[in-house]
């Protein structure tokens, strides 16, 4: 008999009250069926001697079999007795040992960078941030004017939702946190004046204006700007792109060249993906799998290579263009997962389960609990692929960022998989080797100087928080959930007043977003809705009836007064905005991320109130500096799939 615990399954859950759940036998079933633990010839993953393992560089290095280890670098260094050398460099390695198969060994730092001291910026939805010069939606152009406003008035860095890519075509994905793929990001936000020959291109003035056009509508309208930007696209890659690159230091060739195989094929994937339409399950059976010969034979057929070399060359000016921002100012977003039919999923098919959804249990604000839909990651066979997925996924995340927000950063630690054909409420938790996933975080944030937040909101196991502040990732703070006063929070943090989830200041001062959420049908909790008014009244000695700009500007007073090391402004607040950028529980109800700022860039930036939060925020304490040697490490956990154990 299966012990699902071998298997990193629980057999239940605590929920918010602290009551113990048992997880349906049917659900753990199901979801050992998925990892293949019920069929025949599946050993237990861990007998398989050619796993990776991770180690610390600042914990007591481990013995290791005999044998050499050949370096990232290509250099080999002697293991004779199994000790592992002091001086052993941080990297991807291979451990070969002397009567075993070879292993891959990673060396991390263990901890992320520390921050010292504090700095503050803006929290933006980069879609809704338009300026006058915008094809209907913000774009990379109107992000290095974000960035460049920020630092005239005292900003250090700039949070931004999600940039993944999402599925090609005409219907574009609104949602940042349902994308394609984690590891490329979305052509839409590209500014098409800015790609090289645009300036000879005909007609570009009329999609320009256009597209411009589209400013006077609050709502954005994806599938019109998308149709206006591709056909600039394609018509700019049919005149000059199919000829740029070849041979040109830092073009196409060269990007294609640095990106490799993951690029190679995500473009394959999106060119098909026109062709056959999504899901990529319902294609033909010889085109499922990324190594199939038909696959490589379209890939490399006149029609295919031109279509690939369109996505990849689109992504190229992604990147392009994203350079043009300075990089230590951005802080990515990543994203909890990925759509089942995307990219990534056809890339990395073996890593991902079937038949399964992440989402989260009941809780007092959500009784039936969430689905989000997402396919997770086997942990298993996430191990045995070397965790190539996860790391394309942090090290796209930073390329051209100086932080990482890690959204739901539990999951490095535990997902709730919800089987096909049950309700939220019919999950379990299955826990995942966060040992070696913090590791290679470490690592790869290392190698891009870059800091990492967790969003650690909800329902937190001590252990996840006590490993995650081990590690030196900044936790979570929110104005609209703490009881604590803000000068009252911890340093290691990143604070705000909401979130994209969460009411805007003014919608919950007005009583404006209780009201859409009755509207919707939401059951809102609207008892912990006046606790938080309250709060906000009584710490910013606010009188009930003042307007909503007086309570934006005491919310932020009482946010600059935290010592977090980074402090955001959630630009919806400055432009006093009421709706929030999403609603929990709503698809076609809401205008889920396709709300655009009421004001361009241009009003914005000129505006009083921008001004006073900036002073605010700008005026607030400092962090204190940080003890470099920081917390005592933990005793290392190889498996890392048992947070009780540690």
């Amino acid at each position: 008999m299966v012990d699902p615990r071998d298997w990193a399954v629980e057999p239940g859950y605590h929920d918010t009250s602290g009551c113990w759940r048992d997880a349906p036998e049917s659900t753990v079933r199901a979801v050992l069926d998925s990892m293949g633990a019920l069929g025949e010839g599946r050993s237990h993953p861990d007998s398989d001697p050619g796993v990776l393992s991770t180690v610390r560089l600042d914990h007591p290095l481990p013995r290791v079999a005999a044998g050499n280890l050949r370096l990232e670098d290509g250099a080999e260094m002697a293991v004779p007795d199994g000790v592992l050398p002091p001086d052993l460099p941080l990297g991807y390695h291979h451990l070969v040992p002397d009567d075993t198969p070879e292993r891959p060994l990673v060396a991390s730092p263990g901890r992320c960078r520390q921050l010292v001291g504090s700095r503050w910026g803006w929290a933006a939805q980069l879609y809704a941030a338009r300026s006058r010069a915008s094809w209907g939606i913000g774009d990379l152009a109107d992000l290095r004017r974000l960035t460049t406003w920020g630092r005239s008035l005292g900003a250090d860095i700039t949070l931004l939702n999600p940039l993944h890519a999402g599925p090609p075509g005409p219907h574009p994905q609104p949602s940042p946190y349902f994308p394609s793929s984690r590891c490329f990001a979305n052509p839409l936000y590209l500014r098409v004046e800015d790609v090289p020959g645009a300036e000879r291109l005909g007609g570009l003035d009329r999609l320009a204006a256009a597209g411009r056009a589209l400013n006077s509508e609050r709502r954005i309208d994806r599938e019109r700007v998308w149709a206006l930007k591709s056909e600039a696209l394609e018509r700019l890659f049919a005149e000059v792109g199919e000829r740029d690159g070849s041979g040109i230091p830092g073009g196409l060739d060269a990007h294609l060249a640095e990106r490799g195989g993951p690029l190679e094929r995500f473009a394959t994937f999106n060119a098909l993906a026109e062709r056959y339409g999504l899901p990529w399950q319902a294609w033909p059976v010889e085109l499922r799998h990324p190594s199939s010969p038909a696959v490589a034979a379209y890939a490399a057929s006149p029609e295919g290579r031109r279509r690939v070399r369109y996505h990849a060359w689109l992504q190229w000016q992604i990147d392009r263009q994203l350079a043009g921002t300075a990089p230590a100012e951005l802080i990515a977003d990543l994203a909890v997962g990925v759509d089942a039919g995307g990219a990534d999923t056809w890339m990395w098919q073996e890593a991902f389960a079937t038949g399964m959804r992440v989402g989260a249990p009941p809780d007092d604000f959500n009784r039936l609990g969430q689905d989000w839909g997402l396919p997770p990651w086997d942990p298993w066979r996430l191990r045995a692929a070397g965790y190539e997925p996860f790391v394309q996924t942090v090290r796209a995340a930073l390329r051209h960022a100086g932080g990482l927000r890690v959204d739901h950063v539990m999951g490095l630690f535990r997902l709730y998989w919800i089987p096909d054909g049950a309700d939220a409420t019919a999950g379990v938790y299955v826990r995942y080797p966060y040992w070696d996933l913090l590791n290679i975080l470490a690592l790869e944030a290392h190698r891009a100087g870059a800091f990492v937040a967790g969003e650690d909101l909800g329902t937190v196991e001590d252990a996840v928080r006590a490993e995650l502040a081990e590690r030196r990732v900044l936790s979570y703070r929110v104005l609209w959930f703490e009881p604590r006063r803000p000068e009252e929070w911890q340093p290691d943090a990143l604070g705000s007043v909401t979130t994209h989830d969460l009411p805007t200041v003014a919608g919950l001062w007005s009583g404006a977003d209780l009201e859409d959420q009755r509207r919707l049908g939401l059951d809102p909790n609207e008892e912990g809705s006046r606790e938080i008014v309250a709060r906000l009244e009584h710490w910013g000695q606010l009188g009930r009836d003042a307007p909503a700009e007086e309570a934006v500007r005491s919310a932020y007073r009482l946010l600059g007064r935290a010592p977090c090391r980074v402090l955001t402004v959630t630009l919806e607040d400055l432009a006093v905005v009421a709706e929030r950028p999403n609603m929990p529980g709503t698809t076609d109800q809401w205008p889920n991320w396709s709300l655009a700022l009421p004001a361009p860039l241009e009003e914005l930036e000129g505006s009083p109130m921008a001004i006073a939060l900036a002073a605010e925020m700008s005026a607030g304490p400092r962090a204190p500096e940080a003890d470099p040697a920081g917390p005592q490490p933990p005793e290392a956990d190889p498996a890392g799939l048992s947070v009780e154990a540690r």
